[in-house]
């Protein structure tokens, strides 16, 4: 049972004292789990219409079209997340074609149209909620060119591409010589996870034939493989210098090499992502739990669950096994599987809590504290779709009749 000795000293920002915030971390304390759990499907109807809730949530603002960033105990709804909702449009599409919803694709029309209307001139996406004055960021823009890649490949738009080339010679112009990125990058510190804004650099250069921009994403991933460690941990990989990276920075960092390694033929790649997920898969308890944070030798240094980075973890098990990478990934993605489901509620009211996941379990858990992201939700459903269909998300980039990346 998690002890509430967490919540002691919390800021007042976080509102403890409201009665919904209570229920919630009441629920919490006693288990927090879902007294039935149902079809994986049915879950992931619920999550869609959740992101689908979020995005309806900033109707009527300047920011129509943008996901909400999510529900949180400090600022309830919060206002549209340009990084997040640029890589939610994979996820729409995927599930408008599985569950035949016509209605996700308009939906992903209107983020796009509120995303190409945000980038600078200089091809950049501007960084947190896009506000004025916030600084463009190399991990949000690549999570927007992501995005881009999806209008582009799957609906047709050509500005789409357009937009996402402007951006890749934006991140070039931002890129050190070794292929780390130390400018324009979140806290002003190098991050391995910015594998993930590789791989779309690098997905976009094959649809563009930027040569320039398959060779910068490689230095990049060359660079993130001389940050793993013996046992296989990625150094400079979380937010601050000073902490321990979460379960969703790990995982990050893996998906993008992964990607990147599938992609290129780089086995190197592929081998530094399976080597993490097999230490990973290690850690994970019987009933799916995975510690919320990790120092080296995967010792673990978070007694909660980063809900978030469980379910990309299981996205990676999922694509090392579609890539024929042996290893155990079945059990752990059931696992994985198995407890979002239990700390996924499904409730019909459309509340935050019906149909959304948590950013950590329990609530007050260090990653994403008292919120419901929008990002959780998106990779829940991805590990869903993946889970009950052949999609795999994002789909895959093809150039000449050949599949290049996203699929194996």
């Amino acid at each position: 049972m998690p002890s509430f000795n967490s919540l002691i000293g919390l800021p007042l920002r976080y509102k403890l004292w409201r009665a919904s915030h209570l229920q919630l971390i009441g629920a919490d304390f006693l288990g927090g789990e879902s007294p039935e759990q149902t079809s994986h499907q049915r879950h992931l109807e619920a999550t869609i219409e959740w992101i689908c809730r979020a995005q309806d949530q900033r109707d009527n603002h300047p920011d129509a079209g943008g996901v909400s960033a999510g529900w949180s105990f400090e600022d309830s709804w919060l206002p549209g997340y340009p990084e997040t909702s640029g890589y939610i449009v994979e996820t729409l599409l995927a599930a408008s074609r599985l569950l035949d919803r016509d209605d996700l694709v308009q939906r992903v029309h209107r983020i796009l149209n509120w995303e190409c209307e945000l980038q600078q001139a200089d091809g950049a996406f501007p960084g947190h909620f896009g506000e004025p004055g916030s600084k463009p960021v190399i991990f949000n823009t690549g999570q927007i060119m992501h995005g881009m890649v999806a209008g582009y490949l799957e609906l047709g738009r050509h500005e789409c591409l357009e937009a996402a080339v402007r951006a890749g010679h934006w991140m070039l112009a931002s890129q050190d010589t070794d292929g780390c990125w130390r400018r324009n990058v979140h806290n002003g510190i190098p991050h391995t996870y910015n594998t993930r804004a590789a791989w779309a650099l690098l997905r976009t250069g094959i649809l563009a034939g930027e040569k320039r921009f398959i060779d910068g994403a490689t230095r990049n991933m060359e660079w993130a493989c001389g940050r793993a460690t013996e046992s296989g941990w990625f150094q400079d990989n979380a937010f601050q210098k000073s902490e321990s990276p979460f379960t969703h920075n790990i995982a990050y960092a893996m998906r993008g090499l992964l990607e990147g390694g599938i992609l290129l033929s780089e086995q190197k790649f592929v081998d530094a992502a399976a080597k993490a997920a097999k230490a990973l898969l290690l850690t994970q308890h019987e009933n799916g739990w995975i510690a919320g944070e990790f120092a080296d030798a995967w010792r673990p240094t978070g007694r909660y669950v980063c809900l978030t980075g469980l379910a990309q973890i299981g996205l990676n098990w999922q694509r090392l096994q579609h890539a024929g990478v042996s290893g155990d990934w079945q059990t752990g993605i059931d696992r994985a599987i198995g407890f979002l489901k239990s700390h996924h509620h499904i409730l019909g009211d459309g509340s935050p809590r019906d149909g959304g996941l948590a950013g950590s379990f329990p609530i007050w858990g260090r990653y994403s504290r008292f919120e419901y992201p929008n990002w959780a939700a998106k990779f829940f459903a991805d590990l869903l779709i993946m889970a009950v269909s052949t999609e795999v998300v994002p789909a895959p980039v093809r150039q000449d009749n050949r599949l290049c990346a996203g699929g194996s």
